[in-house]
């Protein structure tokens, strides 16, 4: 690259500006090439939404912010599986994302007793519910039907799920809790 130079050894106005212009231009280029990969992944990969409610304590809190994988559960590349925190559209309203634990698959047999889960008769480990969050609820055993999911809420006594109305069909799912980013104590992968 040639330079100007004035008499006094200085480089010229007009080829620094021409310079700088052009510096611009490839911050430019990259911050909307930038946006527009961040509009994309946010699309169609990951969302950011806000947890409203206490249904899914300890593990998310009211007013915490995740990420959701909105691709994994698409195009056959991921499957849903037993324990996933997934998001779906209310089964009652469709104006409405709920989040809750995947508990049971399709074709298998949910019971509860008491507050006590079992999968094909065999106690569920539930080391993520807290004992003061357990209720003593029981639910007459089900066949979680061919494409839909049976979900249920962290904090037991505290939650509206699939004890109420039913499995959730696999078309209402659309996505899968993956991170906490706020607030920073608590970012990290869930």
């Amino acid at each position: 690259m040639t330079h100007e130079v004035s008499p006094n050894g200085q480089e010229a106005a007009p080829t620094r500006r021409r310079t700088l212009a052009r510096l611009a231009l490839f911050w430019l280029r990259d911050l909307a090439l930038a946006v527009l990969i961040a509009i994309l992944v946010i699309l169609f990969v990951y969302q950011p939404v806000k947890v409203e409610g206490t249904s899914m304590m300890p593990a998310l809190v009211d007013q915490e912010r995740i990420f959701i994988n909105k691709f994994i559960y698409r195009f056959g590349l991921g499957h849903i599986e037993r324990g996933d925190l997934v998001v779906f559209w209310y089964p009652g309203d469709s104006s409405k994302s709920y989040i809750k634990r995947v508990i049971g698959l399709p074709g298998d047999r949910v019971e509860i007793r008491e507050g006590t889960v079992l999968v094909n008769g065999t106690l569920l480990e539930e080391n993520h519910v807290p004992e003061e969050y357990r209720d003593r609820q029981s639910v007459a055993p089900l066949t979680v039907p061919e494409e839909q999911y049976f979900v249920l809420g962290d904090h037991r006594s505290s939650s509206n799920d699939s004890r109420s109305w039913g499995p959730v069909p696999r078309r209402q799912i659309y996505g899968k809790a993956v991170f906490v980013y706020w607030p920073p104590g608590k970012m990290g992968p869930l």
